[in-house]
């Protein structure tokens, strides 16, 4: 039988056989990721990868939204040893983990699918970096893994235009691996965890683990660069009108500085 268990207010974990089911639960944020939603996260990060009786997870968010990225307003909150920013970005997984992605997929929320392994989109699911639009870069992997799962030119320009890629087009550049209908993507997302949990699970963890092996030394550059450009434009006058202009509802006046 299927249990819910409550990390916190804002993520719940449902088990679904040897499947976990992880789901952001701030529709009234659209699913933003503030401290309470990293804790609750990195624990049930912790959760998949600890118990040997858990074979795969989904990550998803709700109808509305799988995330739009961090609250500007609240913060993130710290990194977690295990996981970094997030609970998940620059955590050690060999568990085999999907995104289930419904509504926007910004900023934050498009790098937290960049964390994972597979992904399935419904139609109406959009996929957006749009950082520079406030000042800022992409800081939880989105600057060397956008790349990498797209076409490069079509991650530039998702980096310096911040316009959003649909889900139609992201399945045909291969960022999807399937794609639903509105309101299908987290049950099609544990039924193909159930296809991933048919197999040999210490076979299929070995088969991750090398292959982040063999990406660990350009994730490690990739890491350092984005320390320090996030370092670089954190300092700007730019970054700091950008987030202003958004608190305060008006268009920026960049500087350049």
């Amino acid at each position: 039988m299927d249990s819910t268990v409550t990390t916190d207010s804002t993520v719940t974990t449902a088990r679904h056989g040897r499947v976990l089911l992880i789901r952001i639960d701030r529709p009234h944020k659209r699913n933003a990721i503030d401290a309470a939603t990293t804790a609750g996260l990195d624990a049930a990060l912790n959760l998949l990868d600890d118990d040997p009786d858990l074979w795969a997870g989904v990550l998803a968010g709700t109808p509305v939204a799988f995330s739009a990225g961090t609250d500007l307003a609240a913060g993130a909150g710290p990194a977690t040893p295990r996981g970094g920013k997030y609970g998940v970005v620059r955590r050690d997984r060999a568990t085999p983990l999907i995104a289930a992605v419904e509504g926007v997929a910004y900023g934050g929320g498009f790098e937290l699918v960049l964390a994972c392994d597979l992904v399935v989109a419904a139609r109406t699911a959009r996929f957006a970096l749009p950082e520079t639009a406030r000042g800022l870069v992409a800081n939880c992997g989105g600057l060397f893994r956008a790349p990498r799962a797209l076409p490069p030119n079509v991650a530039r320009e998702m980096l310096l235009t911040g316009d959003p890629l649909d889900a139609e087009r992201a399945w045909s550049l291969g960022l999807v691996n399937r794609l639903v209908e509105p309101g299908e993507a987290e049950q099609a997302a544990l039924e193909l965890a159930e296809r991933v949990c048919a197999h040999a699970p210490v076979a299929q963890r070995l088969s991750l683990r090398v292959g982040a092996a063999a990406e660990a030394e350009r994730e490690a550059r990739g890491w350092a660069a984005t320390e320090l450009a996030d370092a670089e434009v954190n300092a700007s006058a730019d970054a700091a009108e950008g987030v202003a202009a958004f608190r305060e509802k008006r268009a920026p006046r960049w500087s350049g500085h």
